[in-house]
């Protein structure tokens, strides 16, 4: 027995050294604070809990949400109460910041422009101020760091996805409690070369909050309800076919998906956080979805109430969840625990199989990950304009066209599922 552990083990470590870990999580910090910091976790340690000041000489900003890689050479990050979108490159170093976006929240790229969701109402661009009754989503082209074009969607926009040359843009109208309005159900479709809006679709599910995950064509959306009488839900959303113009093109599940990550196998994890005003708690779910299946049955099948190896179990025992993530070169899964929200939190490790690895700590509020390539090579996307993708060529669950498939990986190859 103790040889088959320790065989287990080695293996264990050996692919650990063959997959060069290499995850960026952002740390949100306290808001107003302006504490938010950057860990770095390579091949089992944190390398740094204040990476972005050790490589630069100074402090990231108030409240970083959401980080994506961009290209080879580029990361854009989301820093909302400093009203920036900070630029690194991989290895850390600060290029620009774009600073006409205030109040901005989450992410997306085509690979030549980056697309960001502001609960703001004005926005700087190059042919001058925009001013909008409700929210917007901003394009950046990355060559100036400018903003080039910005459009109204929906009160408080949140979640933001690229899929083939269109913008997916979840509204939560989420200052309804405070403003004059109500809660949203929407999202918007823009088409992101004219930034104009092509259809709003009524998911009938208020406030879709935070990031969502995306899975080729399908969109896993949160909806925390109102805290109060209705309930939470989580979406799956058909991309393809809500550019059809259908109004049959998602599924609301009766869970919560707070924190939700996409797996190589195109699956959906989520763990889902209801807090309740009535009684001051909250309460947990722990899915892994299919989102084909889903939108096959109509809900009726398609969801599990567990996670890979012990990965359930370990979660459970966590003071306060705050992120899921699954590498999608590695496979590797993560969560983080944010505790009680004013110091330190961790952050956990498990191998592909759901065998956790480890706990390490890392800074306040630890929410937002991007694995950064093995190998240094991003590949973007690039010219994804194939309605049904039935041109011979391989792309990866995000729609992204793939020059060189790697073997164990998942692809869409002529609109089907392929595992090289």
């Amino acid at each position: 027995m103790r040889k088959t552990i320790f065989t287990l083990i080695l293996a264990v470590m050996a692919n650990m050294a063959m997959a060069q870990e290499k995850i960026i999580l952002l740390n949100e910090g306290n808001w107003q604070a302006d504490n938010g910091r950057i860990s770095y976790f390579e091949n089992g340690t944190v390398m740094s809990n204040q990476w972005f000041r050790d490589m630069n000489g100074y402090k990231l900003g108030d409240t970083p949400n959401d980080i994506i890689q961009v290209n080879d050479n580029l990361i854009a990050i989301a820093i909302n109460w400093s009203n920036i979108v900070q630029f690194i490159t991989p290895e850390g170093r600060a290029v620009a910041a774009t600073e006409d976006v205030p109040n901005n929240r989450k992410l997306a790229s085509d690979g030549r422009y980056v697309y960001i969701s502001s609960y703001g109402h004005e926005c700087g661009t190059v042919d001058g101020m925009k001013e909008f009754t409700k929210g917007y989503v901003a394009k950046i082209d990355i060559n100036t760091f400018k903003v080039v074009a910005a459009t109204e969607v929906g009160y408080e926009p949140e979640g933001i996805a690229y899929y083939k040359g269109h913008l997916f843009v979840a509204n939560t109208g989420g200052y309804a409690f405070q403003e004059d309005h109500e809660y949203e159900t929407t999202v918007s479709i823009l088409d992101a070369e004219t930034m104009t809006l092509v259809r709003n679709v009524d998911t009938r599910q208020i406030n879709l909050y935070g990031k969502m995950s995306q899975s080729g064509k399908y969109l896993c959306i949160n909806s925390p309800g109102d805290y109060y009488d209705i309930q939470a839900a989580a979406i799956i959303f058909d991309c393809d076919k809500a550019l059809q113009g259908s109004d049959d093109c998602f599924v609301s599940l009766p869970y919560a998906a707070t924190y939700n990550c996409t797996t190589r196998d195109g699956k959906f994890l989520a763990v889902g956080s209801r807090y309740s005003y009535y009684t001051g708690e909250y309460q947990f779910n722990y899915i892994t979805i299919d989102p084909e299946e889903v939108m096959m049955s109509n809900g009726s099948s398609g969801v599990e109430q567990s996670l890979p190896g012990t990965v359930l179990e370990d979660i459970k025992k966590i003071s306060m969840p705050y992120g899921i993530y699954v590498n999608p070169y590695t496979g590797y899964i993560y969560a983080t625990d944010a505790g009680e929200f004013v110091s330190g939190g961790a952050l956990y490790q498990w191998s592909p199989e759901g065998l956790l690895l480890g706990k390490h700590k890392v800074y306040i509020n630890p929410a937002h990950f991007l694995a950064l390539p093995p190998d240094g090579h991003f590949t973007g996307i690039e010219d994804v304009t194939s309605t049904e993708q039935e041109d011979g060529y391989m792309y990866d669950l995000h729609g992204r066209r793939i020059a060189t498939p790697q073997r164990g990986h998942i692809y869409i190859k002529n609109g089907k599922k392929v595992l090289k």
